[in-house]
């Protein structure tokens, strides 16, 4: 198993940015797929974006199309995702993921504890 740390929330206001990061305890070999997720108050946890070992992400939900870009070092066993644009709705606590892969939480079996990020209006 691997264990997962995220960094880099907090709180922005609209149309700022921010950039997460996620470290993990042990180099990857490929086909792990990293991701990120965010869970809002009341809502289940979203798909936010993923991206194969060999840099090659997934496709971004029309939510954060556009605006959002994960990137990952394997060097360094750590995933990143910079957010731009920011809108109050990206409020949500997000949760970075490994594993097999895919667009469903179910897919991943290693998790980060979470990292806030408030934006405010």
């Amino acid at each position: 198993q691997v264990q997962l740390v995220e960094s880099g929330g907090g709180l922005v206001q609209a149309g700022g940015s921010l950039r997460l990061a996620c470290t993990a305890s042990r180099r990857t070999i490929a086909p792990y797929v990293m991701a990120w997720f965010r869970e809002a108050p009341g809502k289940g946890r979203e798909f936010v974006a993923a991206i194969r070992w060999s840099g090659e992400s997934l496709n971004y939900p029309d939510s954060v199309k556009g605006r959002f870009t994960i990137s990952r070092d394997n060097s360094r066993a750590q995933v990143y995702l910079q957010m731009n644009s920011l809108k109050p709705e990206d409020t949500a606590i997000y949760y970075c993921a490994g594993g097999p892969g895919g667009y469903m939480s179910r897919s991943y079996h290693d998790w980060g504890q979470g990292t806030q990020v408030s934006v405010s209006s």
